[in-house]
């Protein structure tokens, strides 16, 4: 998942899993159940989560109540949802890092679940390749983070092994992708 901190509101897809609970049935993995206009109405909410209705209605040549109520029906099933994303280093964090984590044995979604819950972690993915999961976190400064890495990280049931990638600089976050 990519992120973008950006001064304004930003569109943020919910997980696979997610949108898988909130209702197979209304719409498939390759997005069937979305129509073009829904698409329409992604993709401009994507460039800005605070463009008015108004002015995406115009755009699609559809009414504000069209946009609207496509809107809500997208949020409640789940498709995304529109929030605002603070800059972490604006806010005083000034350490952010990408953890790959090992995991003994087959506790692999019970350690996920528990490392979701730390504050510092934002991200948690669980992979296939050289790490069980992939955590994204933000700290404070180096001495949060070596906190965070020693005393709770590597004390979750079933770590085996971490390795940090610390972020020296952020080249591109975005939220920007067609809609299939």
């Amino acid at each position: 998942m990519v992120r973008h901190f950006g001064p304004r509101g930003a569109l943020v897809p919910v997980s696979v899993e997610a949108m898988q609970r909130a209702g197979r049935a209304a719409i498939g993995r390759n997005g069937e159940g979305i129509s073009e206009l829904d698409k329409g109405i992604i993709e401009r909410l994507q460039s800005d989560g605070r463009r008015p209705y108004t002015q995406i209605a115009a755009e699609l040549g559809v009414s504000e109540a069209a946009v609207r109520a496509r809107t809500n029906r997208l949020v409640e099933r789940g498709v995304l949802q529109i929030v605002g994303v603070a800059d972490p280093l604006k806010l005083g964090y000034d350490q952010m890092a990408l953890i790959g984590v090992r995991i003994d044995g087959d506790t692999t979604l019970a350690a996920a679940e528990a490392i979701a819950q730390l504050p510092e972690v934002i991200y948690v993915v669980v992979t296939a390749g050289g790490f069980d999961l992939l955590v994204e976190v933000v700290c404070r400064d180096n001495e949060s983070l070596l906190s965070f890495l020693t005393e709770k990280l590597r004390r979750v049931a079933g770590v085996a092994g971490t390795e940090t990638f610390v972020y020296l600089r952020i080249t591109k976050q975005s939220y920007h992708w067609g809609t299939p």
